[in-house]
């Protein structure tokens, strides 16, 4: 799935949408003493009420929320695994039995509990749906409106959301005319802050894949990964912020003793954004060995060769054939995404930019130079324009 996918989905999730339809909802309350299901409990989504099904539709939105591999990862499941859940949801995904389903639904959270002790209670919801996505008229001429052909996916979401003490708070009774101590045993769930989830099946170019599924993970470049690997038996992953930290190794590892400077790291980004603009990945653009060597090669690091690029993959990631995603490697590159820090100041500029600031030594100092086409105002007041350098006097006769 790429973005426009995900956010196509997305923005189905609200109340009364005839373009998004929820069989049912299944909840299952897990006791974090014990590990084990203290509760379950399923029913026909539309008899929940309607502040029930508002709170329900912002949470799978949560779930949906968040950039490709920084906190949302299409997982490929793995082959041969005992058990699969690839198996157990593609039958949910078919089954028109609710009871067949919750069963097949309670097998995944029986894997969430494996070897698992959670902090706090947590609660995990599934719905079992229909999304619907309009075909686009071939002409203004043509007599059917858009919903009268549609593309259909019958799609299966998981949304874990943990527990939290109620609120101790004092309350005044207007009857009684007394302040009163509220007592609240009953723990809230957090619907807010999703602490995991995923969809399946992926959808991709409207066409359901059911090789594949969306995992949410709770915080940016922070997936569980006993979820990804023992609940949904899927193959590794690599975050954003490791795809960047492993091209950057690479990088080095072929620069060797090569010191860089603005310039030539705005260069790289350069390249990077050239390289990526020119693929025919629309969305998002991957990088290969070959790449790699041309970015470098192009960005005026010196002795670049296929030799030192292959070793270079060897050593750091041991896997030649690997791609990294442009969007992972290069900052935003429109937007202020690089963050310059000092003891003095912070700064934030865009790749771009990049090759407009300079570190230089004056008088045995470290100075920070950024080239501007205005005088620089600071708090309202307009700077003027300083010397660094003076002309020596002239020796007196």
């Amino acid at each position: 799935m790429d973005k426009k996918d995900i956010a196509d989905i997305r923005k189905q999730f609200k109340v009364e949408n005839d373009l998004l339809t929820i069989h049912d909802i299944f909840n299952v309350y897990i006791m974090k003493e014990t590990s084990e299901i203290y509760h379950h409990q399923s029913m026909p989504f539309e008899m929940l009420e309607a502040e029930q099904q508002e709170l329900f539709m912002e949470n799978f939105k949560k779930v949906l929320s968040g950039q490709l591999d920084e906190k949302l990862f299409e997982l490929k499941f793995q082959r041969d695994v005992d058990n699969n859940s690839q198996l157990i949801l593609h039958q949910g995904l078919l089954s028109n039995d609710t009871e067949e389903w919750k069963g097949q639904m309670l097998q995944l959270v029986e894997k969430m509990l494996a070897n698992k002790q959670y902090e706090m209670d947590v609660v995990v919801t599934f719905i079992h749906g229909e999304y619907m996505k309009p075909m686009k008229n071939m002409s203004e001429e043509a007599e059917e409106s858009e919903r009268d052909t549609v593309y259909s996916h019958p799609f299966i979401l998981c949304s874990m959301n943990k527990t939290q003490d109620p609120k101790k708070e004092l309350l005044f009774d207007y009857v009684e005319k007394e302040f009163k101590y509220n007592i609240v045993v009953d723990p809230i769930i957090n619907l807010k802050a999703p602490m995991s989830g995923f969809l399946f099946p992926s959808i991709t170019d409207n066409a359901s894949d059911v090789n594949h599924v969306l995992y949410a993970a709770g915080k940016k470049n922070e997936p569980d990964y006993h979820f990804i690997e023992e609940v949904l038996n899927a193959e590794e992953i690599m975050t954003a912020a490791q795809d960047k930290l492993v091209f950057e190794e690479i990088v080095k590892n072929v620069a060797g003793d090569q010191k860089f400077n603005t310039s030539t790291l705005s260069n790289v980004y350069d390249e990077i954004h050239r390289v990526a603009e020119e693929s025919e990945e629309e969305d998002r653009p991957a990088l290969d060995k070959k790449d790699v060597e041309q970015i470098l090669s192009g960005s005026g690091i010196e002795d670049v060769n296929t030799e030192k690029v292959s070793s270079a993959f060897k050593t750091v990631i041991d896997d030649e054939t690997y791609e990294f995603k442009a969007n992972n490697v290069v900052p935003k590159y429109d937007s202020k995404s690089i963050k310059i820090e000092t003891k003095i100041a912070n700064i934030s500029i865009s790749p771009q930019d990049l090759r407009h600031v300079r570190q230089v030594h004056l008088n045995g100092k470290r100075f920070l130079m950024m080239e501007v086409e205005e005088n620089t105002v600071i708090e309202g007041f307009e700077m003027i324009p300083e010397a660094l350098f003076q002309k020596a006097p002239e020796d007196e006769e």
